[in-house]
C-alpha cells in the first residue's frame, strides 16, 4: 500500500526510460499494466524494470488488441508510452482517442527529441540527447571528450523522472476537477531543465562554458583521484571551512601551493601535485583518512561495492531478489513506505 495506492497506469511496452518510469510508479504502489507484444523480450532483461507490475500479452497489429487496450484505459489514471511521434495515432491509440474514452486520462509520452521540432522522427539515445541539451557539456575535464554516466542524465534524469512527475502531476489535476491531458516528456527538455542550477552559476560567473575551469569542474578540491592500487576517491570541499578541513588532514595546511582556494590560474598545478599525493595511498588509506569527515570526501564504488558499504547497508538501499542486484525504492515516505515487487522476467 504505497503512496500512489488506488492510481491505475497502462504502461505500452518500450525500452529504457518509459519502463523505469512504470516501475518507479509501481514501486510508489501504482497498480501498473504492462502491454507487451507476444514472444520473446526485444532486448535481454533481469526483470528489475517490471517489477510489481501486471503483465498482459497483447499484438497491437491486431484490432482486437486495440480494443482491449482502450477498455484497459476507461478505468485507467494514466499511460505510458515511449514510440516515435505518431506511432501510437496509426495503431489507433492516439490521445485523441484515449482522452475521448477516458477524459480524465493522463496521456504520457517518452521521447528522446519530443513530439516536434526538426528532429522528432530522428533516431537517437541518451548520449546524444543530453550533448544537444547541453547537460553533457561539463562531463569531463576541459583536454578531453566529456563522458556521462550511461542512461542516467538523460534517459533516467531529464526522461523517465520528468515523465513520472508529469504523469502525478496530471492525475492529480484530473482529480481535482480538471480535463485529462498529454504529457510530452523529451529528454532534450528534461535534461536541459536540470540544468538550470548550473545556469544560474554561469549567471553570476561561477560556471564559465570553458570546460576545466569552473568551481564545480576545474579545481584540485572538487575533482577525483586515482590511488595506489589503481581504485578512485572524489573530494568535493567547496566551502572555505571544508577545504581548510581537507587541506589539515593531508597535512598541506601550510603548504603555500595550496594558499589561494580560488585562484584558477594555479587549478593545473594544483591539481597535478594533489594527484601526486593521493597516488601514494590506497583507497582504504584514504577511507580510513578522510571518510565521514567534512572534508567532503567518498571513494568511488562500484554498484557491488556500494552494497556492501557500511552506510549504503544501514539504509538497505540495496537488495539481492533472485540472486539480482537491485536498488531498494526511493525516495522514502514514512506513513506509505514503498515497497519492491517481485522481478518478472519475460
Amino acid at each position: 500500500m504505497g503512496v500512489l495506492s488506488g492510481v491505475r497506469i497502462i504502461e505500452i511496452a518500450g525500452i529504457g526510460p518509459g519502463p523505469f518510469c512504470g516501475m518507479l510508479l509501481a514501486d510508489m504502489g501504482a497498480e501498473v499494466i504492462l502491454v507487451e507484444r507476444p514472444g520473446p523480450a526485444e532486448i535481454p532483461t533481469a526483470g528489475i524494470l517490471r517489477r510489481g507490475k501486471r503483465s498482459m500479452e497483447l499484438d497491437l497489429k491486431d484490432p482486437g488488441a486495440i480494443d482491449t487496450v482502450l477498455e484497459l484505459i476507461e478505468d485507467a489514471d494514466g499511460l505510458i508510452e515511449g514510440m516515435r511521434p505518431g506511432a501510437m495515432e496509426r495503431l489507433g491509440l492516439g490521445p485523441e482517442v484515449c482522452l475521448a474514452r477516458n477524459p480524465r486520462l493522463a496521456y504520457g509520452r517518452m521521447t528522446g527529441w519530443g513530439q516536434t521540432g526538426p528532429l522528432a522522427q530522428a533516431a537517437g539515445h541518451d548520449n546524444n540527447y543530453i550533448a544537444l541539451s547541453g547537460a553533457l557539456h561539463y562531463a569531463g575535464a576541459g583536454d578531453v571528450p566529456p563522458v556521462a554516466p550511461p542512461t542516467l542524465v538523460g534517459d533516467l534524469g531529464g526522461g523517465a523522472l520528468y515523465l513520472a512527475l508529469g504523469i502525478v502531476s496530471a492525475i492529480l489535476h484530473a482529480r481535482g476537477g480538471g480535463k485529462g491531458q498529454v504529457i510530452d516528456a523529451a529528454i532534450v527538455d528534461g535534461s536541459a531543465h536540470m540544468m538550470n542550477l548550473l545556469l544560474d552559476l554561469s549567471a553570476t560567473g561561477l560556471m564559465r562554458e570553458q570546460r576545466g575551469t569552473s568551481v564545480l569542474d576545474g579545481p584540485h578540491w572538487f575533482n577525483t583521484y586515482r590511488c595506489k592500487d589503481g581504485r578512485d576517491i572524489t573530494v568535493g570541499a567547496l566551502e572555505g571551512k571544508f577545504y581548510k578541513l581537507l587541506l589539515e588532514k593531508l597535512g598541506l595546511a601550510d603548504d603555500r601551493r595550496f594558499a589561494a582556494q580560488h585562484a584558477a590560474g594555479q587549478w593545473p598545478l594544483q591539481r597535478a601535485a594533489m594527484a601526486e599525493l593521493f597516488a601514494t595511498r590506497t583507497r582504504d588509506d584514504w577511507c580510513a583518512l578522510l571518510e565521514g569527515t567534512d572534508a567532503c570526501f567518498a571513494p568511488v564504488l562500484s554498484p557491488s561495492e556500494a552494497a556492501q558499504h557500511p552506510h549504503m547497508k544501514a539504509r538497505g538501499t540495496y537488495a539481492k531478489v533472485d540472486g539480482v542486484l537491485q536498488a531498494n525504492p526511493a525516495p522514502r515516505f514514512s506513513a506509505t513506505p514503498s515497497e519492491a515487487g517481485p522481478v518478472i522476467r519475460k
